[in-house]
């Protein structure tokens, strides 16, 4: 597949609600399609790993072009100095969220770790929020190569620290960073949901539920898993 195919696609499937609720939405600018980031992550997979076209569609000034560059990059290839310049154009829609979470393919490099490490404990927010993205994949991986338990607790007491002096976006990333690792063992369950219990409940949009990583923590399944 090339640029071309993909641009066809996307006019083809272009949606006039979805641009107008972009235009509203985002100061970004960027300009997009209306299309779903779920359509989006459908036709991704239907061209697989694909560096050469993920750098070629990276650099256009549609949203779902750039969506699209992200998940179908190709981890082994990827390097730091790519991910450093990638993190200051992710302005607009999902962009950061799918650059570095939900089986994001900067998720799987050989230097998530630390990369991840570095972003946290930087001063800009969008750096920040992708590197606590990064961390919640990290407590989901089941390689060999995780860090170990230590390196959560460290974490976990991190963020207890710093919880009260950041945005709403970064409080939320680090949210879903205890949300989970607080899911890979039961210290690590108990040492997250104080934490999750201290910040309470999350409003970050008005059309959208409080984001309440209690709640996940101490569900069935979490209790299943862990053997709470």
């Amino acid at each position: 597949m090339n640029k071309s195919t993909v641009v066809a696609y996307l006019k083809k499937n272009q949606d006039s609600r979805g641009i107008e609720h972009w235009k509203k939405q985002n100061e970004s600018e960027l300009k997009s399609y209306g299309i779903g980031l779920t359509i989006l992550r459908k036709f991704a997979k239907t061209i697989g790993r694909d560096a050469k076209l993920a750098k070629s569609l990276w650099n256009s000034n549609y949203y779902e072009m750039k969506i699209i560059s992200i998940l179908i990059d190709d981890p082994k290839t990827m390097t730091v100095e790519q991910a450093e310049s990638q993190v200051e154009e992710l302005e607009g829609g999902y962009l950061v969220h799918v650059f570095s979470t939900c089986g994001a393919p900067l998720a799987k490099t050989r230097f998530v770790v630390e990369l991840a490490d570095n972003w946290i404990n930087s001063e800009d927010s969008i750096r920040c929020r992708c590197g606590y993205g990064l961390l919640y994949e990290i407590s989901k991986s089941k390689k060999k190569s995780v860090p170990d338990e230590a390196y959560f607790l460290a974490n976990v007491a991190d963020i207890d620290k710093k919880r009260n002096h950041v945005s709403t976006p970064v409080l939320m990333a680090m949210a879903a960073a205890l949300m989970g690792i607080g899911m890979r063992t039961k210290k690590l369950n108990r040492a997250a949901l104080k934490v999750a219990r201290a910040i309470g409940p999350i409003t970050h949009s008005e059309s959208c539920d409080p984001f309440d990583v209690v709640k996940h923590l101490t569900s069935d399944h979490a209790k299943q898993k862990l053997g709470l």
